[in-house]
């Protein structure tokens, strides 16, 4: 009797323990890839801010992240600064051209961030798949690009900016 009673103690101990594992588990992997997630759409986010400037610069989205990075180390946004109105005849307009380094405009004392763009945060050193391209949307040809997370946390959930067969910037975790 008495070590019948030990053993359904044991049993008690092991089953209560395997319930609780049961529910922390799912608890635990939901907070670390909301973590991961986090990192990986910051991330993304960044490279549709370049892919944007790069656009604005060049008017079409880099193919890949070699050009991208070396737009952002070495390129320029030209800055046009207006002076008067242009729809005043009596007034003299003067137009001044100015160009400002890319790197110091959206990657301001972070020079590391622009080199690991391509790097997926918790990948283990993937790298994220870019893609850049024209389609036809309306009878227009449409500048697109899509970066896609090549290494995801949940494969079920894979992360994305862009799209290579729809006109859009956004990400689909938005």
């Amino acid at each position: 009797m008495k070590i019948a009673r030990i053993v359904l103690t044991v049993i008690s101990l092991v089953l209560a323990f395997l319930i609780y594992k049961g529910i922390k588990d799912p608890i635990d992997w939901q907070k670390e890839k909301k973590m991961r997630y986090g990192k990986v759409i910051e991330r993304l986010k960044e490279i549709r801010t370049a892919q944007t400037a790069y656009r604005a610069e060049k008017g079409e989205y880099a193919e890949n992240f070699e050009s991208l990075i070396q737009f952002l180390k070495n390129g320029n946004f030209t800055v046009v600064k207006q002076i008067g109105d242009p729809e005043d005849s009596t007034a003299v307009v003067i137009r001044d051209t100015t160009f400002v380094p890319v790197r110091d405009s959206l990657f301001k004392g972070r020079a590391d961030a622009i080199d690991s763009l391509p790097i997926i945060p918790f990948g283990d050193g993937a790298k994220f798949k870019m893609s850049a391209g024209k389609i036809e949307k309306g009878n227009v040809m449409v500048n697109v690009f899509e970066v896609v997370d090549t290494k995801p946390f949940d494969p079920k959930h894979v992360l994305k900016v862009g799209s290579m067969t729809e006109p859009t910037n956004a990400g689909n975790w938005e």
